[in-house]
C-alpha cells in the first residue's frame, strides 16, 4: 500500500519504479521533478515544458510512502458477529477466515506487528487474536536456551521469566569460545546463588519397549506407535531412526531409497553403493567415477547373469528350436508357433538380429531376414533380382500357373461347376456373377479373355460373361448413332 510515487501517489511495480534521495517516484514523476528541461524535452517533440511538479506539493505528507492507509466507513454489525479486529460487517468478497470468524481482507493482519496474513503463516493466539509466526513465537512459544531464532541463540523474554538475559545466558547458556560476549571471548562465569534448575532436554529412548522379533522399527527394534511411524518398503520406522545407513541423514518419502540390503539410504549414498559404477555414470559426462573399486568387487556387487541359453535345456520340442534351452517369459520372441529366446531370434544365414517387422518363417521351419528369405525361396528369374537381372540356376518358370485353366481335380455334375472349364468350384476361388459361381482364373470376357471384377462385369444372354465392350459389340443396339462416335453407322 505504501510502495507508490512520492508526487502523484500512483502505485509502483518494479517496471515503472524510480528513486531519487530515499524517495519512490514514477518514471513521469521523476523526470518532471529531477531531469532535463528546456526546449525538446517536454511531452511531445518541439514542446517547451518546464513542469517541476509543483502541483503536488501540496500532497507531499499525504503522498509520503511512509504514510498510512485511511480508514474506512464500516457498517458496523452486532456484536460477535462481524470482523473481530475492527467490527464491522464483512461480506464474501473479502472474507478471511481463521478462528471460525470472518476477517477482512486489511485487518488480517498481526495483532502486535501489523504485518499482513495468509493461511500459511497465521497463528491463533489464546487471547482470541491472531499473530504471524514470529511474534506468536516470542509471545506465547517456549522459551528459554535453544528456542532462540537460530541454533545455539538465547532467546528469552525477561518480562516472562523474571531474568536478566545477560544474567540467564551466565548460568544456562553454552560456555567456551564464540558464546561469550564478543565472538571471540571465553565466557565461564556461573552464578551460584540462583535457585532456577536448568532447563533438560528430553531424549526419547525408541528401544524402550521392544517388539517382537521382525515386527518393531528395522533400526532399532523397539515398537512403533502410530504418531510416530514413517513407511518404508513395507516396514515401520521411528522417525527418530529413519535416516541413512550411512551418513545418518534424516529422510523423508522423497528422498529416501530402499536398499537390497533392506536398509534405508539417501540417493547419494544409494548411488555410490548401488548405483551403476563406471565410465558416465558419476556427476557429468565422461567422468569416471567408481569410488576405488576394482573391476572384480563391481562385478561382485551387480547380480549373476549367465549368457548361456542351453544352460537349463527344455523338454524335446518345447524349447527354443536354434539351441534347445528352456525361454522364460523375459526374453521369448514368438515366431510361427514357437518360442525362440532374444539371442537366439536372428537369421540362420547372415545371423542379422530380427524383429516382428523383418522375421520370415521358412518351410524348413527356420527363421530368415527378408533378403535371405528371398535367396532360398523366392521367386526366381528374369524381374525378380535386386535389379532386372536374370537370375536363374535351373531354368524352371517363374509363372506360378502354366495353364490359366484347372488340368486335374474333380469334375462337377453338369450345370453346376465352373462353366468355363467344368470342375467343381470351391469358397476359396469362387466368383459370383448373376447366373452361376466360376474360378477366379476363369472369371475373365468370353470373347477378349481380360479378366473381369464387379465393375466391368457383364451377364450375357448366353449364359457366358464378357466386358463391357465385348457385350456392347454382340448385344448392344446397332445402328446410326449406336457406334464408337456420334453420326456413326455400325452394324457389326
Amino acid at each position: 500500500m505504501c510502495f507508490k510515487c512520492g508526487m502523484c501517489s500512483k502505485f509502483l511495480d518494479s517496471t515503472n519504479c524510480a528513486e531519487h534521495e530515499g524517495e519512490l517516484y514514477c518514471k513521469v514523476c521523476h523526470g518532471r521533478k529531477y531531469g532535463p528541461k528546456g526546449y525538446g524535452f517536454g511531452g511531445g517533440a518541439g514542446c517547451l515544458s518546464m513542469d517541476k511538479g509543483d502541483q503536488f506539493s501540496g500532497n507531499t505528507e499525504a503522498s509520503h510512502s511512509g504514510s498510512e492507509t485511511p480508514v474506512r466507513a464500516i457498517a458496523k454489525a452486532p456484536e460477535g458477529e462481524g470482523c473481530p479486529r475492527c467490527g464491522g460487517y464483512v461480506y464474501a468478497a473479502e472474507q478471511m477466515l481463521a478462528r471460525g470468524r470472518g476477517w477482512h481482507k486489511e485487518c488480517f493482519k498481526c495483532g502486535e506487528c501489523s504485518k499482513r496474513l495468509d493461511s500459511v503463516n497465521c497463528c491463533e493466539g489464546p487471547d482470541k487474536d491472531i499473530y504471524c509466526k514470529v511474534c506468536y513465537g516470542k509471545r506465547f512459544g517456549p522459551k528459554g536456551y535453544g528456542y532462540g531464532q537460530g541454533g545455539g541463540a538465547l532467546q528469552s523474554d525477561p518480562i516472562s521469566n523474571g531474568y536478566d538475559p545477560v544474567c540467564y545466558a551466565k548460568k544456562y547458556g553454552p560456555r567456551g569460545i564464540g558464546f561469550g560476549g564478543s565472538a571471540i571471548g571465553l565466557t565461564c562465569d556461573i552464578d551460584d546463588n540462583s535457585e532456577v534448575p536448568p532447563p533438560r532436554t528430553t531424549v526419547v529412548d525408541t528401544a524402550r519397549f521392544q517388539a517382537p522379533a521382525g515386527q518393531g522399527c528395522p533400526r532399532c527394534g523397539g515398537i512403533v506407535f502410530a504418531a510416530e511411524q514413517v513407511l518404508a518398503k513395507g516396514r515401520e520406522w521411528h522417525r527418530k531412526c529413519f535416516k541413512c545407513k550411512d551418513c545418518k541423514k534424516t529422510l523423508d518419502s522423497i528422498i529416501a531409497c530402499d536398499g537390497p540390503d533392506k536398509d534405508v539410504y539417501c540417493k547419494t549414498c544409494y548411488g555410490k553403493k548401488w548405483g551403476p559404477h563406471g565410465y558416465g555414470f558419476a556427476c557429468g559426462s565422461g567422468f569416471l567415477q567408481t569410488d576405488g573399486l576394482t573391476d572384480e568387487e563391481i562385478s561382485a556387487s551387480r547380480p549373476f547373469y549367465n549368457p548361456d541359453t542351453t544352460s537349463i535345456q527344455a523338454a524335446a520340442g518345447q524349447g527354443c528350436p536354434r539351441c534347445g534351452g528352456a525361454v522364460f517369459a523375459a526374453e521369448q520372441q514368438l515366431a510361427k508357433g514357437t518360442m525362440w529366446h532374444k539371442k537366439c531370434f536372428n537369421c540362420c544365414q547372415c545371423h542379422r538380429p530380427l524383429d516382428s517387422m523383418l522375421a520370415c518363417d521358412g518351410p524348413d521351419k527356420e527363421i530368415y531376414c527378408r533378403a535371405c528369405y528371398g535367396k532360398n525361396f523366392g521367386p526366381k528369374g528374369f524381374g525378380y533380382g535386386h535389379a532386372p537381372t536374370l537370375v536363374s540356376t535351373n531354368g524352371e518358370s517363374t509363372a506360378a500357373y502354366c495353364d490359366a485353366r484347372p488340368i486335374s481335380g474333380v469334375k462337377a455334375p453338369e450345370g453346376k461347376g465352373c462353366l468355363r472349364c467344368g470342375y467343381e468350384v470351391y469358397a476359396a476361388e469362387q466368383m459370383i456373377s448373376k447366373n452361376r459361381i466360376w474360378h477366379k482364373r476363369c472369371f475373365n470376357c468370353g470373347d477378349c479373355h481380360r479378366s473381369l471384377d464387379s465393375t466391368n462385369l457383364n451377364d450375357a444372354p448366353d449364359g457366358d460373361i464378357y466386358c463391357r465392350g465385348c457385350y456392347g459389340r454382340h448385344f448392344g443396339p446397332r445402328g446410326v448413332g449406336f457406334g464408337l462416335g456420334a453420326g456413326t453407322l455400325t452394324m457389326a
